[in-house]
């Protein structure tokens, strides 16, 4: 577990938010453990994502001891090229969106198809910069982008750091939920990690 001081206090309108940090220790065995805090600093969600499961599903908490549930994220196949993911709101039971990676084009460069709790495309994500090269050389730093309704509405930005993957996350209003768009970001983040994990290999 992370060293570093994790500050909780009241919970945190994500609405009125524009600017997150997205940490990870660098080195993980059976799960990894994304940290989001806001800009000063205040801890507002923690995933544990395990490293070997056939069906990925994960909860995301808002405080470190867990007893703060957020958000379902459920995989909707246990093999798949495309792998779809379903993101729920715990306390309500609603679906506030659906991932879409697409495996094939992100052979070169990761992307992800977003769609409303209906079915209906509504925006995507997508590695950005030198992708091709982060593939034979994990150290450099990544960057991804989401856009909605062909609006740029967040930016993930990699900060060097030695012993603790950290990312930079700029967003723009929008029509969706900012947690759902958080979840996107986690999501990309934990398909880049899949592939470090196995050697900076392609695909997932």
């Amino acid at each position: 577990m992370s060293t570093e001081l994790v500050r909780e206090v009241a919970p945190v309108a994500l609405q009125t938010q524009s600017h997150y940090t997205i940490k990870r220790p660098w080195f993980s065995f059976f799960e990894r453990t994304f940290r989001v805090f806001t800009n000063d600093g205040q801890l507002i969600m923690v995933v544990k994502h395990p490293v070997f499961k056939l069906r990925e599903e994960f909860k995301v908490f808002a405080d470190e001891a867990k007893t703060r549930p957020l958000l379902l994220v459920k995989s909707k196949q246990v093999i798949a090229i495309n792998f779809s993911y379903e993101v729920f709101d715990i306390q309500t039971g609603q679906e506030l969106g659906q991932v879409q990676k697409k495996g094939l084009r992100s052979l070169i460069r990761d992307k992800f198809i977003l769609l409303d709790p209906a079915g209906a495309e509504i925006g995507y994500a997508e590695e950005q910069g030198a992708s091709l090269l982060r593939r034979f050389i994990p150290l450099l730093t990544s960057k991804h982008a989401i856009f909605i309704n062909g609006q740029q509405v967040a930016f993930i930005r990699q900060k060097f750091r030695f012993f603790t993957k950290e990312f930079d996350v700029d967003l723009q209003p929008s029509q969706v939920d900012p947690r759902f768009v958080l979840a996107v970001a986690l999501l990309a983040l934990m398909a880049e990690a899949k592939r470090e994990d196995r050697g900076g290999s392609f695909g997932d």
